[in-house]
């Protein structure tokens, strides 16, 4: 940069501070007040997107020793071990019963003959543990956050059901929180915990289950077709109750946690604090449009999503039904668009059943590399339609990931331009295919032919259109909206509606569930639009609610500058926002208060060292407006 322009923008950056001389109004527990400190969660391990298998999709709960350790030891012949698919993950099935009087969790020996461990049914899983340990890998283990199961509460014919008296049925967390942790944590060495929802979800007091007497009332919490009718606070509860149990049992932080929500009680906006993978819908099936509605609940969220905290649509399910052997087209697209949106690859198929075909899909290490890739960053859609997408990752070498997505039984032409990727428009941009390793060069902008349902697969390099910077939206992994501005949770009605596989066509069809409408986006209004603001277009930026509080990581940066308004989205409110800038909780710069249809202005400033921004819109109008703002352009610059 030269002297002209460092004079320019210190005389700007003056002037925003001389207009910032002192931090707004603040009440005792504002959430939009600055800390100082990155919220999203940095326990457990998951730096990166967790890898492995899981027992459900392949066996449901007919599972068994033999199948458990066949997996793994394929996982160890076919090198895709090496490549990261480290978890072996025991799902529902496993347990017999909870022992009376002391509670304590009895195994399935007759299934798992190496669990046998002594007099009074004192079953222990190290041994099966320890096996998986010495073979470089890491276990994994089911539980539920209610007193029952979800195989016991909905899948009642499935094998492996636990027996005994009504108390030792009850299997699950709920008041034994801690005991179940520390035995499956610091005694039986396990490394991993799915905690499902189903038992405060499923066992109101006119469920056929309640009136037979198979289990116990426990009111429920989650309603998946009401989110007034869900106790968020409780249920979050609930499972911050099991991270500090996580948190004491395992000293030097090796584990993960798993909460299996799908996508209820607003745990988009809060699952990121307490844990390293939540899902984001309802269970994938072998469905092609299950598959779709799957993808569509996390495509919108990469703000949500961080190292230690991923979104996860459900496990794999690559080698059966719509994505088996006969449908590789299907199979890859399924398979490289959760690893662009750094979803946990997790296989759920029978290995021993695995062609070389689909063994060479999941070893595929360049499609690998891009979900493991060390930045973290969420690939953001950079364009979007019911009949193709293009999703755009940032990685940590500057490079782009990119998925061209024919969602349909058409084949179509996309159109791919370097604006997509923020690259310059004139200069050439090479390109490699992830699939086949083909590599082209093009120039602003090349035509792709897709075929029906499938993805291609890019990695991109260019010369980058923000030349000393990044903008904001390509670095999602360290941008946390610690504060949405969403005061009334919504379902989100942008997220494809397949017919329910568990149902069919009985009832008036699935309604809009799972929570996020009006949460933070890259790129877009949180209603989806592209950014806009008094008529101008802008194709990068934040889009947010009023009332909300970014956290940003800077990495050795020296500015950051945006472009703030109220987006032409709003279609009411009259309220007047302004913006902040902090740094390491320091007021660093203001814009002067804006109304909805005012042009956006500038704002900008010397960020002196500081390693965490955040970035404050504040109204001091209806505290639950739901006024769309955007942070346009919103850059970290050298």
């Amino acid at each position: 940069m030269n002297a002209r322009i460092d004079k320019k923008w210190l005389i700007a950056a003056s002037a925003f501070l001389l207009t910032a001389a002192s931090d707004p109004p603040q009440t005792a527990g504002d959430a939009l007040a600055p800390t100082g400190r990155w919220s999203a969660n940095a326990d457990g391990r998951a730096p990166v997107p967790p890898m492995g298998w899981n027992s459900w999709n392949a066996f449901y709960s007919d599972i068994d020793e033999e199948k458990i350790m066949a997996s793994a030891q394929l996982l160890i012949d076919s090198a895709l071990a090496r490549l990261g698919y480290r978890y072996v993950n025991i799902d529902d099935g496993w347990w017999l019963r909870r022992r009376q009087p002391d509670g304590r969790m009895v195994i399935r020996t007759d299934r798992f003959p190496s669990a046998a461990a002594g007099r009074n049914q004192r079953t222990s899983f190290r041994p099966l543990t320890d096996r998986l340990h010495k073979m470089g890998l890491k276990a994994g283990i089911y539980s539920d956050i209610g007193r029952n199961s979800c195989g016991q509460i909905y899948t009642p014919t499935f094998a492996n059901q636990p027996e005994g008296t009504l108390a030792e049925r009850e299997v699950g967390l709920y008041g034994h929180v801690d005991q179940d942790i520390g035995l499956y944590f610091a005694e039986w060495g396990f490394d991993y915990i799915k905690v499902d929802g189903c038992g405060i979800r499923g066992l109101g007091r006119d469920t056929d289950h309640v009136r037979n007497g198979d289990y116990r009332e426990l009111p429920p919490l989650i309603d998946m077709a009401a989110l007034s009718r869900t106790d968020i606070p409780a249920v979050r509860t609930l499972y911050e109750e099991v991270a500090r149990a996580l948190k004491r049992h395992n000293p030097d932080g090796d584990y993960i946690f798993a909460l299996c929500l799908w996508g209820s009680a607003d745990v988009r906006s809060w699952a990121k604090e307490i844990g390293n993978v939540s899902r984001t819908s309802d269970d994938i099936t072998a469905s092609w449009t299950r598959m779709l509605t799957n993808f569509d609940s996390t495509i919108s969220r990469a703000l949500y999503a961080h190292p230690g905290s991923w979104n996860d649509p459900d496990m794999l399910f690559v080698g059966s039904g719509d994505f088996d052997a006969d449908h590789m087209t299907e199979a890859r697209s399924h398979f490289g668009l959760w690893a662009i949106t750094n979803a946990p690859l997790l296989i759920g198929f029978d290995l021993r059943k695995a062609t070389p075909a689909q063994m060479a899909l999941f070893g595929n290490q360049a499609i690998v590399a891009i979900n493991q890739d060390p930045a973290g960053n969420q690939a953001v859609p950079a364009y979007l339609s019911e009949d193709v997408q293009i999703l755009v990752k940032t990685l940590a070498n500057g490079d782009k990931a990119v998925a061209v997505f024919n969602r349909g039984l058409a084949p179509l032409e996309a159109v791919l331009t370097a604006d997509h990727l923020k690259l310059r428009d004139d200069r050439d941009v090479a390109m490699t295919d992830l699939w086949t390793g083909t590599q082209r060069r093009f120039t602003k902008e090349v035509k792709l032919a897709v075929a029906p349902r499938e993805t291609l697969m890019f990695r991109v390099r260019g010369e980058r259109r923000l030349a000393d910077g990044l903008y904001l939206s390509e670095m999602p992994g360290d941008v946390n909206p610690a504060e949405d501005g969403v005061t009334v949770p919504q379902a989100d009605p942008t997220i494809h509606r397949s017919v329910i596989p568990w149902s069919g066509t009985r009832g008036p069809g699935e309604q809009p569930q799972y929570a996020g409408w009006g949460g933070a986006q890259a790129d877009r209004s949180p209603f989806g639009e592209p950014l806009r603001v008094a008529g101008k277009r802008f194709d990068t930026g934040l889009g947010v609610l009023v009332n909300s509080r970014f956290e940003v990581r800077n990495r050795g940066h020296a500015r950051f500058a945006a472009t703030v308004g109220i987006d032409d989205a709003a279609i009411s409110g009259d309220s007047a926002v302004t913006f902040f800038v902090y740094g390491d909780g320091r007021l660093l710069a203001q814009s002067r208060a804006l109304r909805r249809g005012d042009a956006a202005v500038e704002i900008m400033a010397s960020l002196g060292g500081a390693k965490l921004i955040e970035l404050v819109a504040r109204t001091g109008g209806i505290s639950n407006e739901m006024l769309p703002v955007v942070w346009a352009d919103a850059r970290l610059l050298q």
